[in-house]
């Protein structure tokens, strides 16, 4: 089969299997009672919705994933049959994961142990950041640049693919707070490192496949979890898409920079909503709504336009990740850096100005 019409076949087949696992999922949510209730004054939601989405998501990729490696699609040189393995029983166990915080709502420093464990899975199996693409031109190896640290730089490798693993993973976390919005990013994020993955291998990587069957998944999601939800991704859906994109982005060539410059302003806002927790002495993984998304909503941005909005900067950063040099991404790093402070400033000015306009009234 010719490569560009196995991936319009691949991509149209997660999209209609997600979406029908999507209705199954909801039926099952709501014959065992696994529903979000809102309860809460972070839950925007006006009724009890069913959680569990992330199952439609992940049985669609590993459905696709069999289906590839049987038709010898996936046997891809740059890419051990073992890290693909891997990455399907990780997410394993972020669903595992994600049903008991869904079921029966665990403790975040329990919760946490999800994807802890799944990213210390895969990194078993071979996974790690072995090289990341040299602004000066070329590639520089990790290994030879740490080669004179003690273990010859295999620990630092760990720790850096270990910690880039959990912190994307946390990032379509802490996103999932509104309609359509961590799977939104997610099918850009997705469609951005499939396109990129072209480009590592012509001829059509184990990458570009998975890549693209992501996509497809969290489109056909997308049908469902669009505002008004009819179901949400729950803790395994938000925790997989992140995880799902991190995975990707080491195996599509270490294309690290591609990743933070797509997810870039969910990314500065996490980071940012983390530096204030600290300051305040509070957990850094605690909820609450002081996420940009929130921030927009209370500014008076619909559901809708938020995740518009989010989408909109993804994919314009996600172009210049295809079409420009490394040197241009790190400068665009630099202008989403300098986005994410006017926007911020701004909406603490438009925030502090309908608090004031209110207690005036």
């Amino acid at each position: 089969m010719d490569n560009y019409l196995k991936f319009i076949v691949v991509f149209i087949s997660s999209v209609v299997l997600c979406f029908l696992l999507s209705k199954i999922v909801i039926a099952l949510a709501h014959r065992f009672g696994i529903l979000d209730y809102p309860k809460s004054a972070r839950k925007i939601h006006s009724r009890p919705t069913p959680l569990l989405g992330g199952l439609a998501v992940y049985f669609t990729l590993l459905v696709m994933t069999l289906i590839l490696w049987q038709k010898g699609y996936l046997f891809d040189p740059r890419i051990e049959p073992s890290n693909v393995a891997w990455f399907m029983l990780s997410g394993l166990i972020l669903m595992l994961n994600g049903y008991l915080d869904d079921k029966y709502d665990i403790k975040p420093y329990v919760s946490i142990w999800g994807p802890i464990l799944a990213s210390l899975a895969v990194i078993i199996g071979g996974l790690k950041i072995a090289y990341i693409t040299n602004p000066g031109g070329g590639v520089l190896y990790l290994d030879r640049f740490f080669d004179s640290w003690p273990g010859g730089g295999e620990l630092i490798i760990f720790i850096l693919t270990f910690l880039w693993l959990l912190g994307i993973t946390y990032t379509t976390k802490l996103l999932d707070g509104i309609d359509g919005l961590a799977t939104s990013i997610g099918f850009i994020s997705s469609l951005v490192i499939f396109v990129v993955s072209l480009s590592w291998d012509v001829v059509g990587s184990t990458t570009s496949l998975l890549a693209i069957s992501l996509a497809g998944a969290l489109l056909g999601f997308l049908f469902v979890n669009w505002h008004p939800a009819k179901i949400f991704l729950g803790e395994g859906g938000s925790t997989f898409i992140g995880f799902s994109l991190g995975v990707l982005a080491i195996i599509s060539g270490s294309k690290i920079v591609t990743a933070l410059l797509v997810m870039g302003l969910p990314l500065l806002d996490i980071f940012w909503v983390i530096v204030r927790r600290l300051k305040q002495k509070k957990a850094w993984y605690q909820g609450d709504n002081e996420h940009l998304h929130f921030r927009l909503l209370r500014a008076g941005f619909s559901q809708r336009q938020v995740v518009g909005f989010f989408a909109s900067v993804s994919l314009v950063f996600g172009l210049v990740s295809i079409f420009f040099t490394t040197k241009t991404k790190i400068g665009a790093l630099l202008i989403l850096l300098a986005v994410m402070f006017f926007l911020s400033t701004w909406l603490n000015y438009k925030l502090k100005k309908m608090e004031s306009n209110q207690t005036y009234d």
